[in-house]
């Protein structure tokens, strides 16, 4: 199985988008982004989580694509942030000798 950071690294997404979401990551907190975008409490492991977004986000992008009426921009940019926050703290827990 790939790691989340390859599986980031083959999205391809508008620039605009990409950039406000790398803004947004720079704030997240796990606590308190993750479970309004999942509708659950955050699992507690990293990259459970950034699987479930992965999918979550697939799905926005097809709306996107279509553009479907149901489509949010807004939604879509938290997911893209909390991808790129969860893939950064998969990142540290590697580094930790716990990780």
């Amino acid at each position: 199985m790939q790691d989340i950071h390859a599986m980031l690294g083959q999205l391809k997404r508008p620039k605009l988008l990409v950039g406000a979401a790398r803004q947004l990551a720079e704030d997240y907190q796990r606590e308190r982004h993750l479970p309004p975008l999942l509708g659950q409490p955050a699992p507690r492991r990293h990259g459970a989580a950034a699987l479930d977004l992965l999918e979550r986000e697939a799905e926005l992008d097809d709306q996107r694509r279509i553009g479907a009426g149901t489509y949010s921009p807004q939604r879509h940019i938290r997911l893209l942030a909390a991808l790129i926050g969860e893939a950064r703290l998969v990142s540290a827990a590697s580094r930790t000798p716990e990780g």
